[in-house]
């Protein structure tokens, strides 16, 4: 089986992020729906490599709309709803056109992702995965930044620096 840390790493490489830990959850005073709110933190780096998108701007919005169809959480459908406006007109068209409908459709379609221990799950194929939960790839990202070659080379040679 493939390592999970180098799929995650190549998502994260898109958007020039790093593997981080999550901030705490801070203004939520029930400990269940802070537990809630934390896990869907931990959880929302997954579901750009379970969803095959890189992390910026126009993929993060596809993301959300995906969350919100899939989890139901207010905070996804208000940054789904008003994150777009920061968007070009040419970007907003193409995010409406091309990826709204997918990311609603297999949302709503797949099984919830909130409760999945991605955890016990590191050595698992992303496609099984895929197949399991009901999730089926997205348009081709017309807004990758870098070819998904290179993104996967820049992670390997990071993951080797960190290693010496």
């Amino acid at each position: 089986a493939l390592v999970r840390e180098q799929e995650y790493a190549m998502v994260l490489s898109f958007g020039k992020q790093r593997l981080t830990v999550s901030l705490q959850v801070h203004y939520v005073d029930d400990p269940e729906l802070a537990y809630v709110m934390q896990r869907y933190r931990e959880c929302h780096d997954f579901y750009h490599c379970l969803l095959n998108m890189p992390v910026h701007v126009e993929a993060e919005l596809a993301v959300k709309f995906f969350e919100f169809a899939n989890l139901g959480l207010p905070m996804a459908g208000l940054a789904a709803a008003f994150g777009h406006l920061r968007l070009t007109h040419a970007k907003r068209e193409r995010l409406f056109r091309d990826y709204v409908p997918w990311a609603v459709k297999c949302g709503a379609a797949s099984q919830s992702l909130i409760t999945v221990y991605w955890e016990h799950r590191w050595e698992q194929r992303v496609e099984d995965m895929k197949r399991e939960f009901g999730i089926w790839d997205p348009p081709v990202p017309m807004w990758w930044r870098k070819p998904k070659a290179q993104a996967a080379a820049q992670a390997t040679q990071e993951q080797q620096a960190q290693a010496s």
